[in-house]
């Protein structure tokens, strides 16, 4: 077997996607007399800096030679990579190996790549002691050429290093309608979600009224359909209504699986990570400048919040639900000090990006000012330390008491809306949580 690795040969601004280039490579090679096996698309770290919107990564399967193989991918990389772009630097890896018995080295990069940040040093040496051939290129201006490496290795060492997959069933436009606006019939595309729905996920956002399969950016692709089976999302693609589809392709992918999480504590995040992090509130959510809503999560919820986790108290983190979260912003408003939590999202910057969170315990109580029993009215204070007493009967009480009060949230998972929603997070819908689920349609 051979296995062709491709990264970083789109732009965030000037279109094109290397899912279109592998799409087009993989034809190539049934052209050439070889047989696809299967085409990866491995979506890597979403918090490193180099990095078009979903960081992925594509591997191809297949029986073509090795040496062939690199002919090809390179014909196809000088032909379609985007090369006016400062940030691109496309990069080939091809390894004459099973994808199943890759080296240890790279399935270890593969989901270091999915959870760190590493440097394209670090994979050259992993690609070179694996024997594997691999070419870089460089946009213009761009000071690195093939960068690129580091995510075509990582697609290499994918199949061995996971266990979780899903599909994405990917409709390509005619390609010299890039850039202009997509023809699709939004009705139809709510119409195949429904019936897909739940097999088939993230297709629309219902309560937004936003298509999420149809991308805005100036690239290749007209939709994506993702889901648990392939023949239900090629289903669901074969019902939307719009413009000719030039060529389509199903990929294997690391999406909605939540690969990217690792388990965290408090106190010991690393910044360009993302984590799966248990807490509890130790200052209510705030909504701050640009709809942005912030609170303080806590490894205790003790008195010494400000006390660095090393040396005996509390270590805390903020976390924030960001505007384009939306309705999600709400289940977060609703949190109050006191809530204990497990939390997911990416951790820069002293805080963690919230992606879903889990209600494990609620704080059903509050410290409210007594109310005489005598006349009902609430009593005042008696003064400094003296408790309160009712002005009117004289009766008296030390403090504060604790009346029960209702709650707009439950316990289990609440998540973004899929609007919102990353494309390696994992969907509630998904099923597997440890908890009660309250999926965003």
């Amino acid at each position: 077997m051979t296995v062709i690795g491709l990264d970083d040969t789109d732009s965030r601004t000037r279109g094109m996607c290397t899912t279109y280039l592998a799409t087009r490579l993989a034809e190539a090679v049934v052209d050439a007399g070889g047989r696809v096996e299967r085409t990866l698309l491995v979506r890597l770290n979403p918090a490193v800096e180099h990095k078009t919107r979903g960081n992925a990564a594509l591997a191809i399967h297949t029986d073509l030679p090795a040496d062939a193989a690199t002919d090809l991918a390179a014909e196809r990389i000088d032909a379609l990579a985007v090369d006016a772009d400062t940030r691109t630097s496309p990069g080939l890896v091809v390894a004459d190996d099973d994808p199943e018995t890759v080296p240890d080295a790279v399935a270890d990069l593969a989901v270091r790549a999915v959870h760190d940040q590493l440097s394209l040093a670090t994979a050259l040496d992993v690609a070179d002691a694996a024997g594997y051939e691999h070419r870089g290129w460089a946009g213009a201006g761009c000071d690195v050429a093939g960068r690129g490496r580091i995510g075509a290795l990582a697609a290499i060492g994918a199949w061995a290093a996971f266990d979780e997959w899903t599909y994405e069933q990917i409709a390509y436009r005619a390609f010299d309608r890039c850039g202009s606006s997509r023809d699709v019939n939004i009705d139809s595309v709510f119409a195949a979600a429904d019936r897909g729905y739940p097999t088939v996920w993230d297709t629309v956002d219902r309560e937004d009224g936003q298509a999420v399969c149809v991308p805005n950016a100036p690239g290749p692709i007209l939709y994506g359909i993702r889901g648990d089976d392939p023949d239900a999302v090629a289903s669901v693609a074969d019902g939307i209504d719009g413009e000719p589809i030039e060529r389509d392709r199903c990929f294997v992918t690391n999406q909605g699986t939540d690969s990217h999480l690792q388990a965290g504590t408090l106190g010991s995040l690393q910044a360009g990570e993302a984590y799966r992090v248990d807490g509890v509130v130790t200052e209510s959510p705030e909504t701050r400048e640009g709809g942005h809503v912030f609170f303080t999560l806590g490894s205790s919820g003790g008195d010494n919040a400000d006390t660095p986790d090393d040396a005996g108290g509390e270590a805390t983190a903020d976390c924030v639900a960001f505007e384009p979260t939306k309705r999600f912003r709400d289940r977060v408003r609703a949190l109050r000090t006191g809530d204990r939590l497990t939390v997911c999202g990416e951790y820069s910057d002293g805080t963690i990006k919230l992606e879903k969170f889990a209600v494990r315990e609620l704080d059903r109580t509050e410290r409210v000012t007594p109310t005489c029993e005598g006349c009902g009215r609430r009593m005042k204070s008696a003064g400094s330390g003296q408790g309160y007493r009712c002005r009117d009967c004289g009766t008296s009480t030390p403090g504060k008491v604790t009346r029960q009060i209702d709650r707009e949230l439950e316990r289990g998972w609440y998540e973004v809306p899929p609007c919102a929603r990353r494309h390696i997070a994992k969907p509630l819908v998904r099923g597997g949580f440890d908890a009660p689920t309250h999926p965003e349609r």
